[in-house]
């Protein structure tokens, strides 16, 4: 039993097809926002939020996952790791933890970057009402909500649908890829179908179900910032929006070794980076471990040591 008698569940087992050639080198939760794993920004933001045990579904190199964070001592969690051999939809993922969980738990998908705002309102919500679930929104535009799922409420101000990736809008309301569980979740997961648009099984189903069943389900605005990271480019928007929301207008990793005559402008720098050249690195960003020993200019640039991908000026 942790502090808020509730536990962590971070999905990350996805291949990342479409963030290719990354998805090769890195489990998508492994890509670095500031130098820190996407997965890590959500494991400290739970830990605020007064959770102290996580569990993480792993999958595609997953191995890479565990070594970089064994049991979570080091972030002064208790870490479990579970296994996901098929990948067919969140609710699929979920299920494969109905014996391994006797608590409620906070659910977050790990290759969204989210910026949370008070994401202990959802704790504190889900006891104070009693709820089946409570859901991490956004007020959006029509175009992010189509890429996510629409959450649409009664006037008593509780959530009566959920529609994943919409093609008609309903609501301005965002559903952000968190969410907190009561554990008759399972029994909704268990009469989900598979669904013939995407042949997965879908969480915005067995909410509904949840809804159905007489479970009350309540929106949370929690969610100041948010992005699928679905494309390489989305990485560095990622980081663009990060160091701003740190006032920074760079950030350089301590063991990195630049050239004196370096400039660096809206960019992030990783650990052990060596830049041999007197460049300008402008609106970029470098993985760790990377050798830049060109005398060119970067613009708009992520740069991992596998690969340079040129990402089109915001």
């Amino acid at each position: 039993m942790t502090d808020t008698g509730i536990v962590g569940v971070i999905l990350a087992a996805g291949k990342g097809s479409r963030i290719q050639p990354l998805s090769m080198s890195y489990p998508k939760p492994l890509l670095p926002v500031c130098n820190k794993p996407i997965i890590q920004h959500q494991l400290e933001d739970m830990k605020s939020a007064g959770i102290n045990e996580v569990i993480i579904v792993i999958g595609h190199l997953g191995d890479q996952i565990v070594a970089r964070f064994g049991d979570g001592a080091s972030l002064g969690l208790k870490i479990r790791y579970v296994e996901q051999h098929e990948t067919l939809g969140i609710a699929h993922a979920v299920a494969q933890l109905e014996n391994i969980i006797s608590t409620p738990f906070l659910l977050s998908l790990g290759d969204i970057f989210i910026v949370p705002r008070h994401l202990e309102d959802m704790v504190t919500m889900f006891w104070q009402r009693k709820a089946g679930a409570i859901l991490a929104v956004k007020t959006d535009v029509p175009a992010a909500i189509q890429r996510n799922f629409a959450v649409v409420l009664h006037a008593s101000g509780t959530v009566t649908r959920v529609i994943e990736k919409p093609r008609y809008i309903p609501s301005n309301l965002k559903g952000c890829g968190i969410y907190l569980f009561d554990l008759a979740i399972f029994d909704a997961i268990r009469r989900t179908p598979r669904t013939a648009q995407r042949d997965e099984y879908e969480i915005t189903n067995s909410i509904q179900i949840l809804i159905e069943d007489g479970f009350p389900v309540y929106p949370a605005e929690v969610v100041e910032w948010d992005m699928n990271v679905t494309y390489p480019c989305d990485l560095l928007t990622c980081n663009r929006r990060q160091l701003q929301r740190m006032g920074l207008d760079c950030l350089v990793a301590p063991t990195a070794e630049l050239h004196p005559g370096v400039q660096v402008r809206g960019s992030v720098i990783g650990e052990q980076v060596k830049i041999t050249h007197p460049i300008s690195i402008t609106n970029s960003m470098i993985f760790a471990d990377v050798t830049i020993d060109s005398g060119k200019d970067l613009r708009n640039m992520l740069i991992a040591p596998e690969c340079a991908i040129e990402c089109k000026q915001e």
